[in-house]
């Protein structure tokens, strides 16, 4: 066994054989962590032009970055799945998977005979996925979403921003990362229920629900007492003082959650004099009173520069940090520590961020070509090299 397939053997994962049918972001996300943590990820493609990502810019020699960063750790073959030939291939490999994940909008799976109710008679183990915007059922099931839609939609844009300004999106595009995340937890839930039953199942993830569920407080806090959430800045609604403050030069966040924290925090800043201030006096009270508390601070950091606060801030363990750049992000220490930056063929990227004791991290894969795969996978499952050289002549694969 070579040093890499002793590695892939030891990952969580490893076994599991997912056919990805995603494209864009949200389940190249989900797909992406399986494969880090070890799942044989084969991700199919149309011939010809693949993901529509592969033409996303910036370019690294020649290739997008956006698909090499989530398209990692997987294997690549190009399948003309309207083609009878090509779907058949496809109908080989569901034979001996264990998940198949799509991201096409509902009815497109089903237009193409590759939904779950096609499949499972094939293959009963089959846990199934499909991410969309709004999921299989409802009323805008059929509508096409992306994530500033659903940040729109949730309602996670009119918390988001500084008070009395129009909404912002989030700058990440958390609507197709958190469904990505929650069908990874879908497909391992169901992995799991399938070693007791000895039955695959369908998962169906949305978009729109994803985001919502992220949203726990806020939604508790208006259905249970009728507090509307609204745009606040960095400042947290039910905690004081939890936001940015201003220093001599740049900014800094600070969270302050007990009444000790409260404690440390005035005698570092000088001010004791705030710890007898009624208004001041107790959680509640600063978040009552957090625009009188807002301005005192805003003096009191303002006296020094944002390395001697935090400094400070640091040894008497009140919780703080910088505002970094993505740039400070990358070389902060912390970061080089976990690992968190993945070096793969030459480019880099964010890695994921799973430890496991067994396992600090593993090595991952970089992004496949279009069809690179595709005889590999194929020899695998069965096809002998002339079989499948009429595959390709007939136009059925690439």
């Amino acid at each position: 066994m070579t040093k890499d397939e002793t590695q892939d053997a030891n990952r969580p994962l490893a076994g599991v054989r997912v056919i990805d049918l995603t494209h864009m972001l949200s389940g190249p996300y989900c797909t992406w962590l399986l494969g880090a943590l070890g799942a044989d990820v084969i991700k199919i493609e149309v011939p010809g032009r693949g993901d529509f990502t592969r033409s996303v810019a910036p370019f690294l020699d020649e290739k997008s970055i956006y698909f090499l960063s989530v398209n990692r750790n997987k294997r690549g073959i190009a399948i003309d799945l309207k083609h009878p030939e090509g779907r058949d291939v496809l109908l080989q490999l569901v034979k001996e998977a264990d998940v198949l994940i799509e991201n096409n909008r509902p009815g497109v799976a089903a237009r193409l005979r590759v939904d779950y109710a096609s499949l499972a008679p094939i293959n009963p183990r089959l846990v199934y996925a499909s991410v969309s915007g709004f999921g299989q059922t409802g009323p805008y099931s059929m509508r096409p979403a992306f994530d500033a839609v659903v940040q729109a939609m949730s309602g996670l844009m009119s918390m988001t921003g500084e008070e009395g300004r129009g909404a912002v999106r989030v700058g990440s595009s958390i609507g197709d990362i958190t469904s990505g995340l929650f069908a990874a937890v879908g497909v391992l839930a169901a992995l799991e229920q399938r070693h007791r039953t000895g039955h695959g199942t369908y998962v169906d993830v949305a978009m729109l629900d994803s985001q919502v569920a992220t949203l726990e407080n806020a939604v508790a806090r208006y259905l249970n007492a009728g507090d509307v959430p609204r745009r606040i800045g960095t400042r947290h609604p039910l905690i004081a003082p939890f936001q940015a403050f201003p220093t001599q030069d740049e900014p800094i966040v600070v969270c302050v959650d007990t009444e000790d924290q409260w404690q440390r925090l005035c005698a570092t800043l000088e001010r004791p004099e705030l710890l007898a201030e009624p208004m001041f006096r107790g959680g509640n009270a600063r978040v009552t009173n957090h625009a009188a508390l807002e301005k005192v601070l805003i003096e009191a950091f303002r006296t020094r520069g944002r390395a001697e606060w935090l400094a400070l801030l640091e040894a008497a363990a009140v919780p703080a940090g910088p505002i970094n750049s993505i740039p400070e992000m990358v070389d902060d220490p912390q970061i080089k520590a976990r690992h968190m930056i993945s070096d793969v063929a030459g480019a880099s990227f964010a890695a994921q961020p799973i430890r496991m004791a067994s396992q600090e991290s593993w090595p991952e894969r970089a992004a496949p070509e279009l069809g690179q795969h595709t005889d590999e996978v194929l020899g695998e499952f069965g096809y002998h090299p002339q079989e499948i050289a009429r595959l390709r002549k007939l136009g059925a694969i690439a």
